[in-house]
């Protein structure tokens, strides 16, 4: 008989995969179950209730989207902007619109103290931003203002998800999702970039050994030898 831990992923792997297909339908846990091929007692002995599969849904989903930004960060070619334009290219994508809105029914739903859904709330924030800190030395920042820069970005992305699932407009949302990349420094460059920015450039008939030095400095000039011995 699998583990019990075993058993429930299993279980939230099918629910997930006829969601999918099915969408998110009003159902009641004996309609799931029987869809799945399961009974409505091991859905309740594993999630506790109907709330609780859907926590564990959304869950789910959240942790396939970390785990895809993980994927992008791997990438030390892509730019901050880079990995923000990807990101959010993926989480608009209408295929995973039915999923936003049940996030954010749940978000409300846990806000009110709803049984069953109060759990959602304990990393709903923490989970995205905490692993994101150790990559301030990457690009460069601080780790307090990098953690206060990932919380403001989630904050941004969420706002923008629940501004299009509400209007639609995906150009208007795009272009606002743009305009925030736009206000954050290009703190993070190739290394193929690091190493052109940080070669002077070479000019023709110039020995790149009498370039001034950092700081403004001119070189001294180079005294002629003499052509008699």
């Amino acid at each position: 008989m699998p583990a019990p831990s075993f058993a429930r992923d299993r279980l939230l792997a099918a629910v997930l995969d006829h969601i999918q297909h099915h969408g998110l339908a009003d159902f009641s846990l004996r309609e799931l179950a029987a869809a799945i091929g399961t009974s409505h007692r091991m859905l309740i002995y594993h999630f506790g209730s109907r709330d609780g599969l859907l926590v564990a849904v959304v869950q789910a989903v959240e942790r396939a989207q970390r785990a895809f930004l993980a994927d992008l960060l791997s990438d030390t070619s892509l730019s901050r902007a880079e990995v923000m334009r990807t990101m959010w290219r993926r989480l608009a994508d209408p295929a995973l619109w039915p999923n936003e809105r049940l996030f954010y029914e749940l978000y409300a739903q846990a806000l009110q103290g709803r049984p069953g859904t109060t759990g959602f709330l304990d990393d709903v924030v923490d989970a995205w931003v905490e692993p994101m800190v150790d990559l301030a030395d990457r690009y460069g920042l601080d780790p307090d203002e990098f953690r206060a820069d990932t919380r403001l970005a989630v904050a941004v992305v969420r706002g923008l998800l629940l501004d299009l699932l509400a209007t639609a407009d995906r150009a208007a949302v795009d272009a606002a999702f743009e305009r925030y990349v736009q206000l954050y420094p290009e703190t993070a460059v190739t290394s193929e970039a690091r190493t052109r920015e940080s070669t002077p450039p070479r000019q023709p008939g110039r020995d790149p050994a009498a370039a001034a030095p950092a700081g403004g400095s001119r070189p001294a000039p180079r005294r002629r030898r003499s052509s008699r011995r």
